[in-house]
């Protein structure tokens, strides 16, 4: 299988190292999927159908903030937000810095940092299309709340 699948916002695929999931890439890449890749790839698909919620993979969490905050995002419910504050808070941490460990997510969608919000803004996202990509997925979750 082709390591690649085709989303609203154009295509996307993983890359894993020793079993792990550590990257979502917004392209098609040519290599062949692993069997993690291939697992990863059928559940983005049922994501983007409507078919799944939540995500059963092994992911690169990463060390120190950077893990604490995206086993935080992770947390977060399908069609629900939270702030950089509010992670902060949870975290004993600066909000500026949970916003820089949420721009640092590799695996987006599937460490779901388009559920973070700004307090009054919506904050950053570095996928292709930017904040215009957070809030689609955000609508496609259903998420309550937007600011727009």
């Amino acid at each position: 299988m082709k390591n690649a699948l085709a989303t609203p916002f154009g295509p996307v695929s993983l890359r894993a190292r020793d079993g792990v999931i550590v990257a979502l890439d917004w392209y098609a890449a040519e290599a062949e999927a692993t069997a993690v890749e291939a697992e990863g790839l059928r559940q983005l698909a049922g994501y983007f159908a409507g078919e799944r919620q939540v995500f059963d993979l092994p992911l690169g969490w990463g060390e120190g903030l950077n893990g604490a905050v995206r086993r935080a995002m992770a947390a977060i419910p399908f069609g629900e937000t939270r702030t950089y504050g509010e992670i902060a808070r949870a975290l004993d941490a600066p909000a500026q810095a949970v916003g820089q460990a949420c721009g640092a997510n590799p695996v987006p969608i599937l460490i779901p940092c388009h559920r973070v919000l700004g307090a009054r803004t919506l904050g950053g996202f570095s996928a292709p299309g930017g904040v215009e990509t957070k809030v689609a997925l955000l609508r496609h979750e259903g998420a309550a709340g937007l600011l727009i």
